[in-house]
């Protein structure tokens, strides 16, 4: 019973209204782009020149006297209009012509004479009410109003109600009906409410203080109509004296089962009347909204036992004014409140809880005591017995009232031996003291409390639904959540969070409330901890559009969102302030470092391959490798410079070659590095005769700056040329010296090389050789690297020896 009167009882609590922006976007839900607010804008007629995009337009509280056919006939894609307030007077037959797609349309508040016709095959909300037209007949067009819901329809000027009046709306399944403009009524004709087939809920907005006959009989068409709830709002005027009892009808009704009186006087002595009626009724609800209680009787109101049973499981008292300036007295027989199961005393000053009728109430499951001048001293005050007092309740809600010592209200509620929730909203709640809370409470409201960081500490393992919405939270401290493994749900709204910890781990969690806080993104890992996160709320936070929000605005499921898109926008970088989250416009590689490292690689790649393909195409490894032995050759001269400046040597190059290779050496190589003035050491030539071959070579390796060594398979074969590489490599290793050069003259084997040539094999792996290339373009790099080679020494330190051997040997010749 209790989930069936828990959903309803909370509708009672909000005055339903379809004028309401709720009911709206139930049918017209629109984007910002495509609403037009036009309200107060001195408007005369309706605007010109609007975009055909636009849904939603709003023109009240303008001077727009009429509507026709070309004011509206762009808007073809037109769900909402709302023209209220502005005076409206006329509006043509094909003034809706061209908006077939209008689902609400609200003309209430006007001067309209007339009720006009309307085709609009898709309406489904109509707001007529507040004008003044004399009559409620329908025209015919409304007969085609096949999706119609709602209507509100009502004016001051018509006082009559006749079965002809509705006719149109036979066939049509309407939900709701809201009646009246305040109005009494003169006649009513039978069964003219009584043809709605469908009607679910009535909103009877009629005084009545003389002719209750026509109280009872749409009261009793209401119910032939198998109306479920009736709304009366301001049903008797002030000060009225009432001497009959107008709801004898009540005792006869069979399907109405949900009553709510709103905005009216009731006397004590009214007051019983009902009760008794409604006691003996099929009513299982009964709801008071702002009503104002005056006791005409001297003993106040008393309602004695009755001797019948009672449908009655809901009762409401919500905003009570009372016209006399003492505590009302009151006096029920608690048989006939024992089957209650719900009950709201809400805005009625109360501050001591009259718990001895409480505690009779065995049934009682959820007690609303909310917006009440309560404290610990006036709910557990010393005449209550804390065993007896709510033997079975479910729900307490004791919002907005003055309670403030939470371990003192933890220690009581463990004698609630059945307590699921419990509602400490809006109090003045101070934490300080260890709280033991009972292991059957799974619900705890601690809103608009200012208790700061802490406030995790005073809560228990067992709760399943926390709400600490607006307690100064600022940070949740590291593993907090994970305290709570039974959390399901959780509201941290309207705090100054500015980052969901990564360790946010809550299995069980299905809805996270996080809005209105400081938090500029949302970091996956926070959101791996919810595997089972089915609502999130997070908008109205300082978003921040950039990488960090990447993952969030790409990846996320937009699904679980309560509030997206509409309060999700940027705040920074302040280019973005103000756009929505998801008009802003992400690059994907700009954050994602791996895309980005594989994009750099991959193009690294392609043109690090299309290079060595060109380079080995165009012969670049060989120009490569020349190009190498001179920089190698630069960078050695430079370390050689202060060597060099003192040293003397009468070649620049001692030639070893094998005598079979000595074509080309005579041919090609001297001739051309003598033409660059290079002096050369060829044995054939340059050895002094006499002297030992050994003895010539020694002398000429010392003699001269590098030696030049021409490789060939001839070269391997040799004995002398093995001696000539032996004294020169001995001869660099002891002045420390890299004056050996080699110039491949053809391809030598590694392994085709004898034994004795072993150094040379470890030489041409750690040196640098020169290739003779058979290509003549090939052939000028490599003449210009040789002759560097052999020129990094200053020419004037060779001549200087050989113009001294000159001078010697002048007195020698005759003259």
């Amino acid at each position: 019973m209790l989930s069936t009167i828990w959903p309803v009882l909370i509708s009672y609590l909000f005055l339903i209204s379809f004028k309401a922006r709720g009911e709206e976007v139930r049918y017209c839900f629109t984007s910002t782009e495509h609403t037009k607010d036009l309200s107060n804008s001195n408007l005369t007629r309706m605007p010109s020149h609007l975009s055909n995009s636009i849904e939603y337009l709003d023109v009240s509280h303008n001077n727009i006297s009429s509507i026709v056919h070309t004011d509206l006939s762009s808007l073809t894609h037109l769900c909402l209009l709302k023209v209220t307030h502005c005076g409206l007077q006329y509006i043509s037959p094909d003034a809706f012509s061209s908006n077939s797609e209008m689902k609400v349309l609200n003309i209430s508040n006007n001067h309209l004479m007339v009720i006009p016709n309307l085709c609009l095959p898709k309406l489904r909300i109509l707001d007529l009410s507040s004008n003044v037209y004399p009559s409620y007949a329908l025209p015919d067009s409304f007969g085609n109003l096949s999706y119609l819901s709602i209507l509100a329809i009502g004016s001051k000027d018509a006082t009559s109600v006749n079965v002809a009046d509705f006719g149109p709306l036979q066939n049509i399944c309407l939900n709701k009906l809201i009646f009246g403009d305040g109005t009494e009524l003169r006649n009513y004709e039978n069964g003219s409410f009584s043809q709605f087939k469908s009607l679910q809920e009535v909103v009877l907005k009629v005084s009545f203080c003389q002719r209750f006959d026509i109280f009872t009989n749409m009261i009793m068409d209401f119910d032939q109509s198998r109306t479920k709830k009736i709304q009366l709002v301001k049903l008797f005027p002030n000060q009225c004296t009432i001497k009959t009892d107008p709801f004898m009808a009540f005792k006869d009704l069979h399907f109405l089962s949900n009553l709510t009186i709103v905005d009216t006087w009731l006397n004590s002595s009214v007051m019983v009347k009902l009760f008794r009626n409604v006691w003996k009724s099929s009513f299982e609800e009964t709801v008071f909204l702002n009503i104002t209680y005056n006791e005409d009787t001297p003993d106040g109101f008393q309602l004695p036992k009755q001797n019948h049973t009672t449908n009655l499981r809901a009762f409401v008292l919500d905003g009570v004014r009372h016209h006399q300036y003492h505590y009302p007295t009151f006096n029920v027989s608690v048989e006939l409140v024992n089957k209650l199961t719900y009950m709201k005393f809400s805005g009625t000053g109360m501050n001591i809880l009259p718990c001895n009728l409480i505690s009779a109430i065995k049934s009682l499951r959820v007690l609303d005591l909310s917006n009440n001048l309560l404290d610990e001293s006036g709910f557990w005050w010393f005449g209550c017995s804390s065993q007896k007092v709510f033997p079975a309740l479910r729900k307490l809600s004791l919002s907005h009232n003055r309670f403030n010592d939470l371990a003192e209200i933890a220690k009581k509620v463990n004698d609630m031996k059945f307590l699921e929730s419990l509602d400490l909203s809006f109090n003045s709640i101070s934490i300080g003291k260890p709280c033991f809370w009972p292991p059957h409470l799974i619900e705890l409201s601690l809103g608009h409390n200012n208790l700061g960081n802490n406030v995790f500490q005073y809560l228990s393992p067992f709760f399943q639904k926390i709400d600490l919405s607006k307690t100064g939270i600022s940070v949740i401290p590291l593993n907090t959540i994970s305290l709570f493994p039974r959390l399901t749900y959780l509201y941290l709204s309207f705090n100054s969070i500015q980052v969901i910890p990564s360790d946010f781990q809550a299995p069980k969690l299905v809805s996270l409330h996080i809005d209105q806080n400081a938090i500029t993104f949302i970091n996956q890992k926070s959101m791996e901890g919810l595997p089972k996160l089915r609502t999130l709320k997070a908008g109205n936070n300082p978003f921040s559009c950039d990488c960090d929000s990447f993952w969030f605005m790409t990846v996320f499921n937009k699904s679980l969102l309560s509030d997206w898109p509409q309060d999700y926008t940027c705040s920074t970088p302040p280019s973005f302030s103000g756009r929505r989250l998801e008009t802003y416009d992400h690059r994907w590689l700009s954050c994602q470092p791996g895309l980005q490292a594989a994009v750099v690689l991959s193009v690294l790649f392609i043109v690090g391959t299309a290079l060595a393909v060109t380079v080995y195409a165009c012969d670049g490894v060989w120009y490569t490798k020349m190009l190498w032995v001179w920089i190698r050759m630069k960078r050695r001269g430079y370390k050689r410079v202060d060597r060099l400046l003192n040293a003397s040597f009468r070649y620049h190059a001692f030639i070893s070659y094998s005598q079979h290779d000595s074509a080309w050496v005579g041919s090609l190589l001297v001739p051309e590095l003598e033409r660059s003035g290079l002096s050369l050491c060829v044995h054939e030539r340059d050895f002094e005769p006499g002297k030992w071959i050994v003895d010539n070579i020694i002398h000429c390796v010392e003699d001269s700056y590098k030696s030049l060594f021409i490789l060939s398979k001839h070269f391997v074969q040799s004995e002398w040329c093995n001696y000539e590489l032996f004294f020169a490599q001995h001869r660099a290793i002891s002045v420390n010296d890299d004056s050996l050069v080699f110039v491949l003259l053809e391809p030598i084997p590694a392994d085709s090389l004898p034994k004795k040539f072993l150094k040379l094999r470890k030489l041409l792996r750690r040196k640098t050789y020169l290739e003779w290339p058979a290509d003549e373009r090939k052939q000028r790099v490599f003449w210009c690297n040789l002759k560097a080679i052999l020129q990094t020494v200053d020419q004037s330190q060779i001549l200087k020896d050989v113009a001294t051997d000159i001078a010697e040997m002048c007195h020698l010749v005759p003259v």
